[in-house]
């Protein structure tokens, strides 16, 4: 029943995804889906886009097998304010995580706590909910994945590791299995991969849905492929640079883990009823020479190269592949998902749902006002970014004793090298807009307990 609802007839075209959802929808089956973010992945760095030096073949059979997304930006360009983004579909700033998360006082975000999650909303529609990886949105209660929607948490609770095998940070062990800290072996990406197998496995038996998000830590620092996918690396490309190598070795070893993941959906006959959406958290790091293809900057950054990241969704049988260019945002993840598992959100949220986009009808997702800010002190300051079309206002990472804004049209100038002058017109629109998205920002509280820190510039 499964595959015949997904075909016209034998070799007719694939359903339009609207149409086979809508087929599932009415024998009561609605489709698992699994959203796959790793850290640091640069907008470049996988052999379907733009790096010629890496091999990943089992995340590129979900570019070139579903719908490649050109133009998706993360919800900021570092970690912890993405993925509030990815999971409210508000702005990071909104829900008070407009920074990094951290232990002790240099933290710069508390996730609000009436700031409603993708889990809980779909558990509403009948979904079980899993959380696999990385969560680094909250070291203890009450900002704990299983405090904020999610049946079942398996995953490292902070930013990074110090090693990919022993799991510390700042000599504290952040792993746990729902809120129990446990010490597993192996490679993390290795353990992350085995956990959300098990659950895959398990969830066959089930005849509810799931959502299951796996956020790895890879590539993020420290740069720890296993030795023997290092090794591999370094024989076929020996002129490769020490650091890239280690790189690459790390999103080849993440790509086998996901072809493992895949694999076990095919082996328990749920591939053909799940989607699957890959993406990562913000750009690469330039330091660990990250391919953010043609684009200026990497993460940290308020220019292309840090918020600009692959996206594909894939869903075998259903999903024609064809690429999407118009602009989709992180936070539109949120609404979409909800709007494809039929739930309706009845609180306010800054994304949009672009599944007309998916099923292939007119949309126009590019007339919008789409904003990025993080906000620390030191030289991250007070970063913001805001987009209209193919018009962009930013302010760069900067000392905060010079706060200047640049803007950009990348219809003409993709590479953000030819700023136009800042007066008149849209200038002034996106600048107003800008200032008035900072203002409001500042006034969530990110530290729990404590004032916000001063807003620098203007």
């Amino acid at each position: 029943m499964k595959n015949t609802l997904l075909f016209l007839s034998a070799g007719a075209a694939l359903l339009p995804l609207s149409d086979a959802f809508a087929a599932k929808s009415a024998t009561k089956e609605k489709p698992n889906i699994l959203l796959i973010l790793c850290d640091d992945l640069g907008w470049g760095d996988l052999s379907c886009q733009w790096a010629k030096d890496i091999r990943t073949p089992n995340i590129d059979k979900l570019f070139t097998g579903g719908i490649r997304l050109d133009n998706f930006y993360a919800a900021s360009n570092v970690s912890s304010p993405s993925r509030a983004g990815l999971l409210t579909g508000r702005y990071p700033s909104m829900v008070g995580v407009p920074g990094v998360i951290r232990g002790g006082s240099h933290t710069f975000g508390y996730l609000s706590p009436d700031a409603v999650l993708i889990p809980e909303m779909l558990s509403r529609a009948g979904y079980r909910t899993a959380h696999f990886g990385k969560w680094h949105l909250g070291l203890q209660s009450p900002n704990l994945p299983n405090d904020r929607g999610f049946d079942y948490y398996a995953g490292f609770l902070g930013d990074m590791m110090n090693s990919y095998y022993t799991y510390a940070r700042d000599k504290t062990n952040y792993m746990r299995i729902n809120y129990d800290p446990v010490t597993p072996t192996g490679h993390a990406t290795e353990v992350f991969t085995n956990w959300a197998n098990d659950y895959i496995r398990s969830a066959a038996k089930e005849k509810a849905p799931f959502f299951a998000y796996l956020a790895y830590n890879a590539p993020h620092e420290p740069l720890q492929p296993p030795k023997e996918w290092l090794e591999k690396v370094r024989k076929r490309e020996p002129q490769m640079s020490e650091t890239r190598s280690k790189l690459v070795g790390l999103i080849e070893h993440l790509d086998d883990n996901v072809g493992k993941v895949i694999a076990t959906l095919e082996a328990t006959g749920q591939l053909n009823n799940t989607l699957i959406i890959f993406s990562s958290d913000n750009g690469g790091k330039l330091l660990d020479e990250a391919n953010n293809g043609p684009n200026r900057g990497g993460k940290g950054e308020m220019y292309e190269g840090g918020i600009k990241v692959p996206c594909a969704f894939y869903w075998k049988g259903v999903i024609e592949p064809r690429r999407i260019v118009d602009m989709v945002h992180m936070c539109d993840l949120f609404p979409t998902l909800c709007d494809l598992a039929g739930v309706r959100i009845d609180h306010h949220v800054d994304g949009i749902s672009v599944l007309p986009l998916l099923k292939g009808e007119k949309q126009d997702v590019n007339h919008r006002y789409v904003f990025w800010d993080m906000r620390e002190v030191g030289d991250y300051n007070m970063q913001v970014a805001v987009r209209y079309d193919n018009y962009k206002l930013l302010r760069p990472k900067l000392p905060k004793s010079n706060a200047l804004f640049e803007f950009y049209d990348l219809a003409s100038d993709s590479m953000e090298e030819k700023p136009l002058p800042m007066s008149g017109g849209i200038y002034d629109d996106l600048k107003s807009r800008a200032d008035a998205h900072l203002a409001e920002g500042n006034s969530i509280p990110w530290r729990e307990g404590m004032p916000n820190p001063p807003v620098y510039g203007k």
